[in-house]
Formats: C-alpha cells, structure tokens, sequence
C-alpha cells in the first residue's frame, strides 16, 4: 500500500518562501512520476507541478513557472517543491501523489490515492 506523507507547510507572509516535502513509501517510487497539486477552500484540485521518474522533465501550472522548482530524490524516496515569491493566492492544502501509468500529469484522477496534504497559508 502506497503512503505519502506531505510536509513543510506553513503560514508566511507574501514574497516568502517555503520547501515542502513528500515521502512516499510501499511501491516502486523511483519508477513513477510524481506531482503536486493544491486545493483551495471550494476551488477544485488543481495541477501545480510534476516530474518524470528520471527527473529529466519537470511540468508548472502557468500560475507558479518562474517561481516554484519541483526536484526528486530517489535514494530517499522523496519528492520536494520549493516555492519562492509566494503570494495570497497560493495558499491551499499541498498534496503530492504518484502518476498511474499511462495517466496525464494534469489530471488528479489520473493518481493514486491522496493523503492529508500540508496547509500553505500566505498572508498578505
């Protein structure tokens, strides 16, 4: 069974920046992409950021590209986004999840199963 466990999360002030984390753990995690996604209160789930298995391609929503980076460590099994000049608008719970194969990293449904995220609150 897959877990992940977000973290980093936390409440900052606009332009700051935070690094969240994402330890997955009971499958394959250095075979599958990875992606971030966030959710704000009544706002659908949104596509924030993905990676290959490889890390050779990395993939932003339009909304965060220039100022968050998705990176992967595959000996910790761990996948990070770290998010600079952060603004109102980013804040929203954090998930990261596995891309099934075959799916489309822009899709939420196209991943496995979410866990509990990590709060973002950016204060203006």
């Amino acid at each position: 069974q897959v877990q992940l466990v977000e973290s980093g999360g936390g409440l900052v002030q606009a332009g700051e920046s935070l690094r969240l984390s994402c330890a997955a753990s009971g499958r394959t995690f250095s075979g599958s992409s990875m992606g971030w996604f966030r959710q704000a209160p009544g706002a659908e789930r949104e596509f924030v950021a993905a990676i290959r298995w490889n890390g050779a391609g990395t993939y932003y929503a339009d909304s965060v590209k220039g100022r968050f980076t998705i990176s992967r460590d595959n000996a910790k099994n761990t996948v990070y986004l770290q998010m600079n000049s952060l603004k109102p608008e980013d804040t929203a719970v954090y998930y990261c999840n596995y891309l099934r194969p075959g799916g489309s990293i822009y899709n939420p449904q196209a991943f496995g199963s979410w866990g509990q995220g990590t709060q973002v609150t950016v204060s203006s």
